[in-house]
């Protein structure tokens, strides 16, 4: 019994040495490529910023992006979907040149205006990159699954600055409703040096605070699930706009490039008709504003419709920072007929509009924890449960599984006699 006691405790020992061994590498390379794709976005942001005039070249900047894919992209234009089914199903290993691509595709849309994310870009580095170190070690299947999602974790993890929400976000991003537990250290190891790497090259993340938070209370709690709900549709109605705008993309413009060109000139006329930029790129000074002050109530409306056309389009980028900006002005918004903390309700809105969305309800969670302290996680977690619940089937992501159904616990018994 000693022995084999022995034996157990030496193979768990090398399980984690293997799996260090590879967490050190994907970190290092997923944090060095959001480094670098950081520094390169602020950059470009800057550039916009300063020189408006760069949004007329939309169409163009569309166009060659576009071209690329179509030339060149193959099968990386599947982005993070293609991400997901490779974790779940895939032999085929992730194209090598995923990476490139979408770093240039997410910083060429960024710098002509378009209104689109970052951490679709990260996870996507993250994911090829880990996926190519299978090039030069010789895994089993289950081990290339644990260090594609390592992969996920750090890119996550590095470009918000949140280690734990990017773990459990690459669990839940896959496969709604189970999370592989056996995954879950590896993608902690990876998320941490992935985010202590991308420190170390000097970048820093944006600083967010909730200044008052209330006792609770029975009516507290009311508001919160109203909230919740509220938060709830709005990540549904961003998922299906997203779906919706991409399949009449597909369906009248049979050229993929043009898809995007056509849609780059919507986008600069519309910026051009309001007269401003405020709702391309991230947003995020529009984002810290959301939680200091009143912001306009048209916001999360407007920045929920420019984002979900320019990803339809077929423009790179993210859904995360554009759902915090949505979420965070319309919780703004609706402390004005919810009586709770503008601060409160721009950071529950913030995590939830990205729960919903995206149903990963613990990784938002987390993440708000992680970004506004462990004072206001009741709210937090109401938020963002609530939100899932109320989001519906819908998602950003058309190939996330759902192992578990929000509602019909039933399907747990079909999923594990279909999946063994």
């Amino acid at each position: 019994m000693n022995e084999l006691k022995s034996l157990n405790f030496a193979s768990r020992t090398r399980l984690v040495a293997k799996y260090t061994f590879f967490a050190i590498l994907v970190g290092i390379l997923s944090g060095s490529a959001s480094a670098f794709f950081l520094i390169s976005l602020k950059y470009v942001t800057t550039l916009r910023s300063e020189n408006l005039w760069l949004i007329a070249f939309l169409p163009i900047g569309g166009f060659i992006i576009g071209w690329i894919y179509y030339k060149y992209g193959k099968r990386s234009e599947g982005g993070n979907d293609l991400i997901i089914k490779t974790i779940n199903y895939s032999k085929e290993r992730l194209p090598w040149m995923m990476a490139p691509l979408v770093l240039f595709g997410t910083l060429a849309t960024h710098l002509f205006g378009g209104s689109a994310g970052r951490e679709g870009t990260a996870v996507q580095m993250g994911g090829s990159l880990a996926d190519q170190i299978t090039r030069w070690y010789d895994v089993s299947k289950y081990d290339r699954k644990i260090l594609i999602l390592m992969g996920v974790s750090g890119g996550f993890s590095s470009v918000f600055g949140t280690p734990l929400a990017g773990t459990i976000f690459a669990l839940e991003m896959s496969r709604t409703g189970r999370i592989s537990y056996s995954a879950l250290i590896p993608c902690l190891l990876a998320a941490i040096i992935a985010d202590f790497i991308t420190i170390t090259w000097g970048v820093g993340h944006t600083s967010y605070q909730i200044a008052l938070v209330p006792s609770i209370d029975p009516m507290v709690l009311i508001y919160a699930i109203a909230a919740g709900i509220l938060f709830g549709v709005i990540g549904w109605t961003f998922s299906f706009s997203k779906a919706w705008f991409g399949n009449q993309f597909k369906t009248r413009i049979n050229y993929p490039p043009m898809r995007l060109f056509w849609g780059g000139v919507i986008i600069a006329l519309s910026f051009a008709a309001i007269s401003t930029d405020r709702y391309a790129g991230l947003g995020i000074p529009v984002i810290v504003s959301a939680f200091q002050e009143t912001v306009p109530v048209y916001d999360f409306i407007a920045k929920l419709f420019f984002t979900t056309f320019t990803l339809g389009a077929g423009f790179k980028g993210g859904e995360v920072t554009p759902l915090f900006f949505i979420g965070a002005t319309a919780g703004n918004a609706f402390s004005q007929i919810i009586p709770l903390p503008i601060s409160l309700l721009a950071g529950m809105g913030f995590v939830a509009v990205f729960s919903g969305a995206t149903n990963t309800p613990l990784a938002s969670t987390i993440m708000g924890i992680e970004l506004f302290g462990a004072e206001a996680a009741v709210f937090l977690g109401i938020a963002c449960m609530v939100a899932y619940l109320f989001s519906g089937k819908t998602s950003v992501y058309s190939a996330q599984e759902v192992a578990v159904d929000k509602l019909n616990h039933s399907d747990d018994l079909t999923f594990r006699k279909k999946n063994g």
